[in-house]
């Protein structure tokens, strides 16, 4: 599917490592060169013509995310280095103001460290609690269990669209029902779901949404964190400087401006901004419905072949996204890894970030495969034809 708007791909490689960062098509690449070519300036600070289209094009963009998540107000839409920044902006701009010791927050070990980690600092620091959903046999969220850790103490639930391990697509919107009638803050983390599902901050009831551009066909160095207007305007920001204040005085007063400037101090990442209005608009054209078919045609087909392999142990394939978690038996992840990179076909190895995961799965480290709408099934063939051969693995890897 539209391979050719991709040039990495003319690079002879098998590109199976999208959860970790997706490819670039051509026109995101050429919208940021045109900025830098065409009309390079800083935004809201100049009154010349290429000042103008910057700040045009770029408080475009936020029309642009807000109409893609179906968020109501284009104010609620903050630009940020990525998902990582904008967890920790709602741990410690508004989660640090509003809990008490005790309060307890919701999360699951299939976490991503963004998703989890600032949460444990704060129950060193203000002395919360982070409570763990338990996983299915499958290590998937349901919502029994949602239901059967909550408590009157349980304040959050924070959690992902997507597990970037597992790949499970959780309930989103049924929590987000149970978030709203029990007045309970919902953090959503849309890293792996957004370019590969519908993803509606409205319809669910999110109360902070964050996710990073360049697992979406955008640039590296720009995210988004989605908050409800009433919750980002009692948020603070992390930075402070150019850009955000209305005035600051020797006798020490100040004043910020409002949101979501506010949060957006300094000079922005303005090209990744543009590209990331890019990549919305692929995606759109492509169709998000069509991008998530794919996918799962392409899951369904590999864990097919998959299973035709006698020492290949498969950890997740009944979730429902295009992610596939296996191992070969007896072999380290890092040397299947290393093998299959002999073969030009690019994966993923390790703990992918969720290290409490290893206590629910009993493994620490695995091999992912993460699709996107560009593979195809003739990729999967080669693949399986080079796992057929592992035998050999040891004469390639040492």
């Amino acid at each position: 599917m539209n391979r050719e708007d991709f040039p990495m791909l003319s690079m002879d490689t098998i590109y199976f490592d999208n959860g970790a960062t997706s490819l670039k098509p051509y026109s995101v690449i050429k919208k940021m060169e045109e900025y830098y070519t065409k009309y390079t300036s800083n935004i809201h600070r100049g009154d010349y013509d290429a000042a103008q289209r910057t700040n045009h094009e770029y408080d475009e963009t936020r029309i642009v995310v807000k109409d893609f998540i179906n968020a109501e107000d284009k104010d609620e839409i903050v630009f940020t280095k990525g998902s990582t920044e904008s967890l920790n902006l709602v741990a410690f701009g508004f989660l640090k103001k509003v809990l008490k010791p005790g309060d307890e927050i919701l999360v699951n070990k299939g976490e991503h460290a963004s998703n989890l980690l600032p949460y444990l600092v704060l129950q060193k620091e203000i002395g919360i609690k982070v409570k763990y959903i338990p996983l299915s046999e499958d290590y998937e969220v349901t919502i029994e269990n949602v239901l059967n850790s909550i408590t009157e103490k349980t304040k959050v639930i924070a959690i992902a669209h997507i597990s970037n391990v597992i790949g499970d697509v959780r309930p989103i919107t049924e929590i987000g029902k149970i978030c709203k009638e029990r007045n309970i803050y919902y953090i959503v983390d849309e890293s792996q779901a957004v370019g590969h599902t519908k993803v509606d901050a409205s319809r669910d009831n999110i109360s902070f949404l964050a996710f990073s551009g360049h697992k979406m066909l955008g640039p590296t160095g720009i995210g988004v964190l989605y908050g409800k207007k009433e919750l980002l305007e009692k948020t603070d920001p992390l930075l402070y400087g150019g850009g955000m204040n209305q005035y600051f005085e020797e006798d020490g007063s100040y004043e910020l401006k409002s949101v979501p400037t506010k949060f957006e101090g300094g000079t922005p990442p303005i090209a990744e901004v543009l590209g990331l209005k890019e990549a919305i608009n692929y995606l759109n054209k492509v169709g998000i419905d069509n991008i998530h078919n794919h996918e799962l045609e392409l899951k369904k087909y590999l864990i097919q072949e998959l299973e035709k392999i006698d020492n290949i142990i498969l950890y997740n394939k009944n979730s429902n996204s295009g992610i596939v978690v296996f191992n070969i038996d007896k072999v380290f992840s890092q040397d299947t890894s290393i093998y299959l990179n002999h073969y030009k076909i690019a994966i993923r190895a390790g703990n992918h970030c969720a290290k409490m995961l290893k206590d629910e799965m009993n493994i620490r480290n695995t091999c992912r495969i993460s699709l996107h709408l560009y593979n195809t099934k003739e990729e999967i063939d080669k693949l399986i034809e080079v796992l057929k051969r592992s035998e050999d693995i040891f004469k390639i890897v040492l």
